[in-house]
């Protein structure tokens, strides 16, 4: 059996001196789309870049198909793996196909130009995102959910086995949030990619996702298939909160008592 395209052993996660994730034992196949919940400060971003390998854990070790994380060089790194965090930044000004073709730099080499393949590629994400005919807009004109969507584009140029997304569904409605959905969904079973999401609606964690881990913040975590672990009980226990579960039509949503 091939190494888990994601492992992490034993991991502890720490904010300001307090422990949020401790001794954490996950693996991640081919395929596999995992949400991570939890409450506001409960340390999901922060677990979330540590899995990235964006910063070191407290203890434990994350494993890229295998491998050390903490040792692979960071181009290595950018090949297996996609990040999106929650914020985005933009000192210089670039139009968005230029932005959306940085995804391509980790297969370049260092004075490689891209290739007419690479702008396709970077074409088609943009497609797929509702951006065709934006190519030559700067970025800075971009709205907020346009921004968000651009983003998300160069990171299915990058054309990773590995994504890994915090908050991918910020400043997006309700059609670019299905929409984004089912993207990654098909990048999961169509392209074997393997998806982490951070995640706010456990209705959609659970349309859209195979496992689900609960970050409580004290450092306990509890992990398992979406229809074992998403339920009333568990969802009221971890964001302190009553909570109803409602099934239609083989969906489940919860709605606050």
């Amino acid at each position: 059996m091939s190494a888990p395209l994601l492992e992490a052993r034993q991991l502890s996660v720490e904010i300001g001196g307090n422990t949020v994730v401790d001794c954490l034992n996950l693996s991640l196949q081919p395929g596999e789309r995992l949400a991570i919940l939890g409450r506001n400060g409960a340390g999901k971003s922060t677990l979330l870049s540590t899995l990235a390998g964006l910063r070191p854990p407290q203890a434990g070790a994350v494993l890229l198909d295998g491998e050390d994380c903490a040792l692979l060089p960071p181009r290595q790194a950018a090949l297996r793996r996609a990040w999106l965090g929650q914020f985005q930044n933009d000192p210089f000004g670039s139009t968005v196909l230029e932005t959306a073709l940085t995804g391509r730099h980790p297969h370049l080499g260092r004075w490689d130009w891209e290739s007419k393949r690479d702008a396709e590629l970077a074409r088609g994400a943009l497609k797929a995102l509702g951006l065709a005919g934006m190519e030559a807009r700067q970025v800075h004109t971009l709205s907020g959910g346009e921004r968000q969507r651009l983003s998300i584009a160069t990171l299915l140029t990058q054309a990773a086995t590995l994504y890994l997304l915090d908050e991918p569904l910020s400043h997006l409605d309700l059609n670019h949030q299905m929409a984004v959905l089912e993207l990654f969904a098909g990048t999961a079973r169509d392209c074997g990619a393997a998806v982490v999401m951070v995640l706010h609606d456990p209705a959609l964690a659970h349309r859209f996702c195979d496992r689900a881990l609960l970050v409580y913040g004290d450092g306990r975590c509890e992990q398992g298939a979406v229809d074992d672990i998403l339920t009333a009980a568990t969802l009221s226990e971890l964001y302190g909160h009553g909570l109803r579960q409602i099934e239609d039509r083989g969906q489940r949503c919860f709605i606050p008592e």
